[in-house]
C-alpha cells in the first residue's frame, strides 16, 4: 500500500489559499475603482448634489 504524500496535499492547499487571496484582492481593487453611479455623470465630472425641495 502506498503512503500518503502529505507534502503534495500541503502544497495544493497553499496554492488554493494563495489563489483565493488574490481573487479577493482583485475584487477589493475593483470595488474601490468603481465610482458611485449616482454622483458621477457620464462624462466623468462629479455632479453637484440636488437640493431637496420643501413643499
Amino acid at each position: 500500500m502506498a503512503k500518503p504524500n502529505y507534502a503534495f496535499e500541503k502544497r495544493q492547499k497553499e496554492i488554493a489559499k494563495k489563489q483565493k487571496k488574490q481573487e479577493k484582492q482583485l475584487q477589493k481593487a475593483a470595488r474601490t475603482e468603481q465610482p458611485e453611479p449616482e454622483s458621477v455623470a457620464a462624462d466623468g465630472v462629479r455632479a453637484a448634489p440636488q437640493p431637496e425641495s420643501q413643499t
